[in-house]
């Protein structure tokens, strides 16, 4: 699919945060450890989701994705992993989130390697050395183009992440909770997908101390069989998209549903660009755990912050939204300086925008100066293969005079859903085009 843009249109509305990626994928691997039927409420339809539905089901699993987004998941009395679908686990690093939750089913068993978005090399490192300290062993088979796992008789005991991980968090969570005794994650992510996970391993009937912080401790049991009900929350990565938008394009957008306790220093950036706001009262999110606000922001005038803007662990700016101040930062007066220390090649993606007449330049592999600011204009780009470039390149666009093209949405499906009928809502004009 591609999207074909008329920008340089000053947007006006409501729209809601949906639930969370990242929670959902986690969501769903920790599924597999319940023998009982797990519901999760309002799951977002987009292409990650969809991709480890078809893997589960090729494993036996039964899944009933209901019209109201929930999604029921009863397991076989026996899972198979001897036709799992290779291709569709190829196409998502959330893969990564099912070797705990199968070690506990099987002794010994090779899972597709995790692709998702091409973003560098992004070693499992964290995830193999948590998981070795509770019996795990995880090898990667590069002929073969899978991962290798072998679970001795497992253990509790104490894990020191060696990076805050938040999916190596989650797969020491998940081998943890079914392992009887008490295991601590120490130097853990405390990241809102991780606190997700939490909440529904709570609703399992496994103990979870310092929920939010970064050491977890782990009371585990060996089975989990119960009828399990659980909310991912909403999505910060989301909000901070429609936040980007209206800052970038000029525009008076309400963003609802915001989980304002993820996203105060992204909010605390932007206002130190220039960007207005206000917020609504807090009021709680269907799980219960989450507050959440809804957000107005207004039309300003744009500068540069006075510091470069870079990703922290929680509750520090997420990583996943730090690309979102790089077309903020295109029409704001002054130099921004963006580091993007995570990632070996995400900073390369921002020269997208040069294309719609940015002024960004790559200083290294993690920090790019842009300078602003610069008058937009369209052009026709393929989407990078990674998500959160794609969606900093069309709001790109849709801030720019003209129309513009951007080919092979797929790396946006995979996070987003429906988006450019959101987007169109808003008084956008942007058109889903089959390739």
């Amino acid at each position: 699919m591609n999207y074909s843009v008329e920008g340089g249109r000053t947007l006006s509305g409501s729209v809601e945060t949906n639930r969370s990626k990242n929670a959902a994928v986690a969501l769903l691997a920790a599924s597999l450890l319940n023998r009982g039927t797990t519901t999760l409420k309002k799951m977002p339809r987009i292409e990650e989701v969809k991709r480890l539905i078809e893997v589960m089901e090729s494993m036996g699993v039964s899944i009933e994705w209901r019209a109201d987004g929930d999604i029921v998941i009863r397991p076989p009395a026996e899972l198979s992993l001897a036709n799992i679908n290779a291709e569709a686990a190829s196409k998502t690093r959330s893969i990564a989130l099912f070797i705990a939750p199968l070690a506990h089913l099987s002794p010994s068993f090779e899972l597709p390697a995790p692709k998702g978005c091409d973003l560098g090399k992004r070693s499992l490192g964290a995830h193999i050395d948590a998981l070795s300290r509770l019996g795990i062993t995880v090898v990667g088979n590069e002929s073969a183009h899978t991962y290798s796992v072998v679970s001795a008789p497992m253990r509790p005991a104490e894990i020191i992440m060696y990076e805050a991980s938040n999916t190596g968090t989650e797969n020491a969570l998940m081998a943890a909770a079914k392992i009887e005794g008490t295991s601590v994650i120490k130097f853990a992510s405390a990241d809102y997908m991780v606190q997700d996970l939490c909440f529904f391993l709570e609703a399992c009937g496994i103990e979870v101390e310092g929920i939010g912080t970064s050491t977890l401790i782990v009371h585990g049991k060996k089975e989990i069989d119960s009828d399990i009900v659980a909310y991912p929350s909403e999505d910060p990565i989301e909000s901070m998209f429609f936040f980007s938008l209206a800052a970038t394009t000029g525009s008076q957008l309400t963003v609802e549903r915001c989980p304002v306790d993820v996203l105060e220093l992204e909010l605390l950036t932007l206002e130190s660009m220039g960007v207005r706001y206000s917020r609504s009262a807090p009021y709680m999110a269907d799980n219960g755990r989450t507050r959440l606000v809804d957000i107005t922001l207004e039309n300003g005038t744009l500068q540069a912050p006075p510091e470069k803007i870079a990703a922290r662990p929680f509750p520090g700016i997420n990583t996943d939204n730090l690309p979102f101040f790089v077309p903020v930062a295109t029409q704001a007066k002054g130099e921004t300086l963006i580091h993007d220390w995570m990632y070996e090649g995400r900073a390369h993606y921002y020269l997208e925008m040069n294309k719609l007449g940015a002024d960004v330049t790559l200083l290294d592999p993690h920090r790019a100066l842009v300078k602003g600011p610069t008058p937009l204009r369209a052009a026709d780009i393929e989407a990078p293969p990674a998500l959160r470039p794609s969606t900093v390149i069309l709001i790109g666009m849709l801030a720019a005079e003209g129309r513009s093209t951007l080919y092979n949405v797929y790396p946006i499906n995979r996070g987003y859903e429906n988006l450019h009928q959101r987007l169109a809502a808003l008084g956008a004009s942007v058109e889903a085009v089959e390739a």
